[in-house]
């Protein structure tokens, strides 16, 4: 019965010219939004790889200089841009796409393509993932919403219970023929998706899980909205107020929460402003982080200690660089002052995300986002981990620098001179996209709250099949 019903449902929405007008341009949208970011991620991701070799080439191709002026010269780092992320950009426009390493500074990311996008791109960029969590469920609304409604209105209803036909058997039949003709919408747009990631190059293997996962995170928020408005229409005494409940949910959902979970955020954890943080930063520098250690003191006892430790009387006497492990040791208290305020700015962060996160709990799609946009490799957590990763690099090259220079300059002080070989033996930058364990985890919240929203919906169906009335 169950699939008979499904088959006069399909058969239905098939003839229906509202369903073929509108799963076209859904589909169409889809399909052109997936080709369009596959496109712009690969032109994107060589322009990367190349600006990343020629900033490592300017590198190593310095002259002879001393080694704390290359660590001056810098590198530019490129955050890489994983195959998935041609459906889900997440943050990547806003957040910056290369960062510039050198001495005595953690640079932010920057190069921002939100930046120098227009207003209308900045708010009308059409993706994969927007078309899946925004248009899709308006789709599912208008329509789901006469399903059951409109054949209480019309009598139909009380016909059919009346052949003995149970309401769960109704409203399974239902749900089942609306979500094969939308299957049909996603299909084509699926196969494209598959294809376009088996050429995203060598990172395609690995990506695998992650867009099954993504495929599957996406089914799941599908079907909430599918099964929310068939239990709309089930309750609802017209199909009127089905269609009014089901926009009322689909406008607060994907208009107006994203900006609302940002905005209280925003509030309810605030951070300092970029010039408030950098601020911070360069007084503990320059004052030590109690406010009472200035650099010149730290210098004066550094050198205390070199004279004793070496028992000589004049710097000039040490058996080391003395400018090399000075600026080592400013190094290392910049880096601590780096620390301690990147520390406590991440974890308000952290904060912020979740909140977002559990506001996933009482809003589907920001749940959803957030795990589209984990497993593209565009979230926070992403973004976090190769700013660390490339603070990491330089400070290995910062201190290997340095170390030649206290190593080999002992007479020569600032005159001292490194070659190419120094700058070539630097360690090559890596970032390995995180397992997709690992992913999982850190999106558990995102991924509790889509299971909760699926678990909720089909027992408020159930309830509603069981309590299904014909007037």
């Amino acid at each position: 019965m169950i699939v008979r019903i499904a088959r006069k449902e399909l058969t239905e929405q098939l003839r229906d010219g509202r369903f073929r007008a509108s799963a076209a341009i859904i589909a169409v949208l889809l399909i052109g939004a997936t080709a369009v970011g596959w496109r712009s991620w690969r032109d994107v991701s060589e322009e990367h790889t190349r600006a990343q070799a020629e900033a490592r080439e300017h590198f190593e191709c310095q002259e002879e200089k001393n080694p704390h002026a290359a660590a001056h010269y810098g590198l530019y780092l490129f955050k890489p841009k994983l195959p998935l992320a041609f459906v889900d950009p997440g943050i990547d426009p806003y957040t910056g796409v290369s960062v510039y390493l050198e001495a005595h500074q953690r640079n932010d990311l920057q190069h921002r393509p939100a930046r120098d996008a227009t207003a209308l791109q900045r708010f009308g960029e059409l993706t994969a993932a927007a078309v899946l969590q925004f248009l899709m469920p308006l789709l599912i609304v208008v329509l789901t919403f006469p399903s059951i409604a409109a054949e209480r209105e019309q009598g139909t209803l009380r016909q059919v219970l009346s052949l003995g036909v149970q309401p769960g058997q109704l409203v399974a039949g239902k749900a089942l023929g609306l979500a094969v003709s939308l299957g049909l919408i996603a299909v084509p747009a699926v196969a494209i998706g598959v294809y376009l990631l088996i050429q995203s190059g060598p990172d395609a293997e690995k990506t695998w899980p992650h867009a099954l996962a993504m495929a599957t995170g996406y089914l799941v928020y599908l079907g909430i909205f599918l099964l929310l408005s068939l239990t709309v229409s089930a309750r609802a005494r017209s199909s009127r107020a089905a269609l009014i409940t089901l926009l009322a949910f689909w406008i607060v959902n994907t208009m107006i929460a994203p900006r609302l979970a940002t905005d209280l955020s925003r509030r309810w954890l605030p951070t300092p402003s970029s010039l408030e943080f950098h601020a911070a930063i360069d007084r503990d520098i320059r004052q030590g982080i109690d406010g009472h250690d200035p650099a010149d003191e730290r210098l004066r006892r550094l050198e205390e200690d070199l004279l004793t430790q070496y028992d000589v009387d004049f710097v000039e006497d040490l058996p080391v660089n003395f400018q090399g492990i000075a600026l080592q040791a400013s190094e290392e208290y910049g880096n601590a002052v780096f620390d301690r305020h990147h520390d406590t700015l991440w974890e308000r962060f952290w904060l912020q995300n979740a909140l977002r996160k559990g506001l996933g709990f009482v809003l589907p799609t920001l749940a959803i986002r957030e795990l589209s946009m984990g497993l593209a490799g565009t979230d926070t957590s992403q973004y976090h981990e190769f700013s660390e990763a490339a603070e990491t690099h330089r400070r290995i090259i910062v201190r290997t620098l340095n170390k030649d220079l206290e190593i080999n300059g002992a007479d020569l002080g600032f005159m001292y001179q490194a070659g190419p070989e120094l700058w070539e033996s630097m360690p090559l930058f890596r970032y390995e996209m995180p397992e997709i364990g690992s992913v999982l985890f850190r999106q558990a919240f995102a991924c509790l709250a889509l299971i909760f929203w699926l678990a909720l919906s089909i027992e408020l169906l159930n309830r509603s099949a069981r309590s299904l009335r014909a007037d």
